[in-house]
Formats: C-alpha cells, structure tokens, sequence
C-alpha cells in the first residue's frame, strides 16, 4: 500500500493504525520479557487453542480470552446465581457473578506479586465458575442425582467454553485457561502456576465473603470466630484476605510450586471447617436448599422428556449425537435461579384465573 500525505502532513490512516499496532505487539512482548518470572506460563510456550486463529494486533492470547469470558452469554448469567443464599432479596448478597470478580482480583494481585502471567490468571479466574448451575451446589447434587454421580460445575465449565457458548461453537480458549478453569477446586492441580493460584484465590474469596453475608444474614456474628484462628488471619475481612495473600506470596516467591505458610494455612483450614459447621450446613441459611433440589430435578425430568420444549441449540446438539439427557443438563446448569423459579411455575403453577372482563 502507498503512503499518501493529506493536507496536514499526516501518512494514511490505514499506515498509521498499522503501525500503531506493530509498536503495541511489539511492547507487549517486550513488557512479557522484562517483568515475567521463569515460572510464568509464557504464550510462546502455549498448547494454543484447538482451532488455531491469526493473532490480534493490539492483544496477547489470554487477554483475548479474557474478553471473551467477559462477553459471553453465561458470564451475565453469573449475577443471578446462588453463591451461599438462594436468590437473596438484599442487595449486597455476592452472587456466583460478585464471587468471580473477588477471586479475579485476589488472583491478579497474587500474579503480578509473583511475576507470574496476569492475563493467563485473570481469564481462567473469570471463567472458573462458568458452569455452576442455579441454586449454588444444591444445584449441581441435584444434577448428579438425576443425570450423572460425575457431574461437577467444574466439568460443566468446559462444556460451556468448548461446546455450548456462541451458539454452539465455543470460546476456543488457549489450552492453559481451560486447564485453570477445570482444575481449580479439590484434589486437582492445574499444569501452570497460574492455574494453581485460582484454587488458592477461590477459597481465599469464599471464605471471606461467605462470613461477611453470613453475618448480614444474622447467621453468625464476627466475635463467634474463634480467638486462635482471629490472632493468625485477623480480626476484619480485610485483615484475613491480606494474611492469606502474604502466606501465598511468602511460600512461592521465586519457587516452581504455589503454596501457602504453614501457619496461615492451618488456620484457613480451621477457618473453612468453622464455616462448614456454622454456615454450609446452618438449618436457617439451606432451608430452601431441599426445594431448590427438586425444583431442578423436576425440570430435568421434564426437559428429557420433551427435548422439543428446549431452545434451538440444544435440538440442535440433539440432532448433532447428544443425548437429550445431556442436553436437559445442558439446558438447566446454564439457568439462573430467577429463570429456573419461573419456568418451573410456568410448567407446573396454575395461573389464578381471572374472567376475560377483569
């Protein structure tokens, strides 16, 4: 292409953006080379993704699939989905989406501590929850009743990218985001160092925010955390999210394993073991949990049954070998707690009937 000068003196626009985007791709791997540690997860050492796309020029790979997380249909849906209180009324209740956000932000400060890749950690924190069903875990034990033992939010998750977001055709995300996002919980470990630190990060945000809407929900009060476990993390959210952050910090500084100090560790397990007796299994905050189980197993069962009654893409993914069963789960998982309420009133709540002049 020829360069032209317009009245002003300036080269063509077109000139012009193209080499506005050499300089941007060019620092960005520049900034990579300069502040990554030898431990980061670095995208020229990449699996890459499983269809391969020209670059961007103004992106690096992760950030790519940071946005696309961001953009995506079931990320929106993260803001009416259970966290720890089914379809709360207050308003600063987290939701599964609140919760995401916290271990985004929890998960970038540990990275760019530890020079790891930040963009890497940002999208598989962004997506780690992407799967979850309504109604929180009660949803997914619901689903593993009625559908299958194996089904985990985790496992769904990938699903969503891989199969069920846009319309059918994925995200296409590099192979370390979805590594991260399907490793992030349990006995699992991810295969980067980044991935490793949203397992820490997820518990590090739940655990904190789940007291804090506890205590909103007049559940528990701060002063019943034992004395022990206040001397080592702190007495205030802030005080315990900044302890467990250091320990993190502290154990994996310039080391090819991510880890926590022992101290604060104990006391986070102790921490976390508290709130399972306190709050995860508290009468007053899972009282709706049994209904909220049935609710969703009666939608299955009718969902399978009639497959026609589902949007398109999942008549589709029918017709393209999947089992309408897979698809109800499908269908389902992906529902929030608002919509899920609704249709099954819609299905099986008789609307009052009012004459035709009323």
């Amino acid at each position: 292409m020829m360069e032209y000068e317009n009245r002003a003196g300036d080269v063509s626009p077109d000139i012009a953006r193209t080499d506005c985007a050499r300089q941007v791709s060019e620092w960005l791997n520049a900034r990579d080379e300069l502040w990554l540690g030898p431990y980061a997860a670095r995208e020229s050492a990449s699996k890459g993704r499983d269809h391969p796309q020209a670059p961007s020029p103004l992106r690096n790979e992760y950030q790519r699939d940071r946005d696309r997380i961001i953009h995506s249909q079931s990320f929106r849906r993260l803001m009416n989905k259970t966290q720890v209180f089914l379809a709360p009324a207050g308003d600063h209740y987290r939701t599964r989406l609140t919760h995401t956000l916290e271990v985004s932000q929890i998960a970038r400060t540990m990275a760019r501590a530890l020079r790891l890749n930040e963009d890497l950690t940002e999208a598989a924190a962004l997506g780690h929850d992407l799967g979850h069903t309504p109604f929180g875990h009660a949803g997914e034990a619901a689903l593993r009743e009625c559908f299958d033992p194996e089904f985990a939010h985790y496992r769904q998750s990938i699903r969503v990218v891989e199969r069920l977001e846009n319309d059918g055709r994925g995200l296409n995300l590099m192979w370390e985001v979805r590594d991260g996002i399907l490793n992030h919980t349990g006995s699992m470990m991810a295969s980067t160092l980044e991935g490793v630190l949203i397992k820490y990060a997820d518990r590090i945000a739940y655990i904190n925010h789940d007291i804090d809407d506890a205590c909103r929900a007049g559940i528990l009060d701060p002063s019943d955390i034992p004395a022990d476990i206040c001397e080592v993390l702190g007495a205030t959210h802030s005080a315990r999210i900044n302890s467990m952050v250091s320990a993190v910090i502290e154990a994996s500084l310039d080391k090819p394993v991510i880890g926590m100090t022992a101290e604060v560790g104990q006391a986070t397990d102790r921490l976390r073991d508290f709130l399972f007796e306190r709050v995860y299994y508290n009468a007053t905050a899972k009282r709706e949990e049994g209904k909220s189980r049935e609710l969703v197993k009666t939608l299955f069962d009718y969902y399978a049954k009639h497959p026609d009654k589902m949007p398109a893409l999942y008549r589709r993914l029918i017709d393209e070998g999947d089992t309408p069963e897979r698809c109800a789960c499908d269908f389902i998982s992906g529902m929030t707690d608002r919509y899920a309420i609704e249709t099954y009133r819609e299905l099986y709540v008789p609307n009052v009937w009012r004459g035709l002049h009323e």
